[in-house]
């Protein structure tokens, strides 16, 4: 339905210029319907940005969050430098993201391997 709507506004828009460049000229000139179409196109193309956005946030919220907050978490993970405080965010963005009922980390070391285990969502025991 979207798409057919799209679709009228788009071709409605450039029957709308190419009248009225024909108006302002006196005559049909191909320059002016090809003027018209890459004007339209050139104007189009954010407004369908700005549609699919709007209905990517409202239907697809979760799939939008997820993202939203993997972009967080990687701007976090280029500039942290302390390791137990990029382990606890990298486990809030996978609880927040994924939901998962168990997360184990395990992080290797020069010295001895380090396994963090945690059991998350205990209020559904």
């Amino acid at each position: 339905m979207l798409t057919v709507l799209l679709t009228l506004v788009y071709f409605g828009m450039i029957l709308l210029l190419q009248t009225v460049f024909n108006s302002a000229s006196g005559k049909q000139s191909p320059v002016a319907i090809v003027i018209s179409t890459l004007v339209i196109a050139a104007l189009f193309a954010p407004l369908r940005r700005r549609v699919q956005a709007v209905i990517d946030r409202r239907f697809f919220r979760k799939k939008y969050d997820a993202q939203q907050i993997m972009a967080r978490f990687a701007n976090t993970a280029r500039d942290e430098t302390d390791m137990k405080a990029l382990t606890a965010e990298l486990v809030r963005v996978v609880q927040e993201t994924l939901q998962p009922e168990h997360l184990s980390i395990w992080l290797h070391s020069v010295d001895l391997p380090v396994s963090i285990k945690m059991r998350l969502n205990d209020a559904d025991d």
